[in-house]
């Protein structure tokens, strides 16, 4: 259908109280709305209930991306405030002539009211500090970071960073030790990411204990998302779009998991887009998953062919956006577009805080 490609197709409105400042109390305890596809039949579960609709020796993979406390907050050489928004995890450098830092080099949004001078440093910290190498369009520059030698970069960048909550979660204060918690998956594991893979935040430890108790596999893929997920689509056909690209790994095993679990007849059950996106970017024409490391830029949209995922767990998204195209193309989007309607009705919360959707395609 033509309409698949209009961007004001995936428009739809959301009252503002539908928007989740917060999570729920217990991650499991988020709604689930089920889409049992193609028949179009919906129900309305707890998320603890997934551990019903997958079977034994299915395979349900998980996005095991860290998201790193990116946002910064730092002063000039002039004096003058500046908001330092890393939009990937520094990567460190070889160490040159003896110092007391170290350094690694990185691209940032910079927020100030003036932009700083290239060559001039931002004082983040007493041990964290930013070089300007370079300025780069939209407000971006090349950076380097020194941080003192002997300290881990990891630990550096908690001490001084704020998680980087998406712009539609209000927190004047500041991102809240809840919010260091909660917005990162259980499994998370590789720093890297600048928003959470957000379909994960509801899996507990008892939970992905009670899959495997159950003959389900847990298989594990690293995309680290970007901060081009929150770029809005400014093409009025959807196809003209130009997706972001993101950093992907498919480990050997996982590749391993996939292709034996298809080869039974178990289904693959992807938890969240950014999974999708990398299973899909790893296939080749027979949906064969091969160990793969790289960078992403596959874009899914409405009459793309699944070549590896069964079905989806996912949460609900924004108007005209990349990921509402993408799960369009596996259920449709009239479809998807009515499941929102009724979540609506049901008082169902949406984006990273809020509830969630099982998409069955495959019983």
């Amino acid at each position: 259908m033509q309409q698949d490609f209009d961007l004001r197709s995936y428009d739809y409105h959301l009252p503002e109280k539908n928007i989740a400042q917060h999570p729920a109390d217990r991650r499991d305890h988020s709604r689930l709305l089920v889409l049992h596809h193609p028949e179009g039949r919906m129900e309305h579960r707890r998320f603890a209930d997934v551990v019903d609709l997958i079977a034994a020796d299915d395979l349900v993979v998980v996005n095991d991306t860290r998201v790193f406390p990116a946002r910064l907050t730092g002063i000039k050489q002039t004096g003058g405030k500046i908001e330092v928004f890393l939009i990937g995890f520094p990567q460190e450098t070889e160490a040159g002539a003896p110092s007391q830092w170290s350094k690694a080099k990185a691209t940032a949004l910079l927020k100030a009211s003036k932009r700083p001078k290239p060559d001039s440093l931002i004082t983040i910290g007493p041990r964290l500090c930013c070089r300007v190498i370079e300025l780069l369009d939209d407000g971006k520059a090349n950076l380097e970071l020194r941080y003192q030698k002997g300290e881990d970069l990891s630990g550096i960048l908690t001490e001084y960073g704020q998680v980087p909550l998406p712009p539609y979660i209000e927190r004047k204060g500041g991102t809240t030790p809840e919010d260091r918690e909660r917005y990162q998956t259980v499994y998370a594991d590789a720093p890297g990411a600048v928003a959470a893979p957000t379909a994960g935040l509801h899996f507990t430890d008892a939970l992905l204990e009670a899959l495997s108790a159950k003959g389900i596999g847990i298989g594990r893929i690293t995309l680290h998302v970007g901060y081009g997920t929150f770029a809005p689509v400014r093409t009025e056909r959807i196809e003209e779009h130009s997706i972001h690209k993101e950093y992907v790994i498919i480990p050997p095993g996982t590749a391993e998991q996939i292709n034996a679990t298809k080869k039974r007849g178990g289904r693959i059950w992807a938890v969240g887009t950014t999974t999708v996106r990398a299973l899909e970017f790893a296939a080749d024409d027979d949906g064969r998953v091969n160990p793969a490391e790289g960078w992403c830029s596959l874009y899914i949209m409405p009459g793309y062919r699944f070549k590896v995922i069964d079905n989806l767990i996912t949460n609900f998204h924004l108007p005209c956006s990349s990921l509402l195209f993408l799960v369009s193309a596996l259920c449709g989007r009239q479809t998807l577009l009515a499941c929102y309607e009724e979540a609506i009705r049901e008082d169902y919360k949406f984006y990273s805080y809020g509830d969630a959707m099982a998409i069955i395609r495959q019983p």
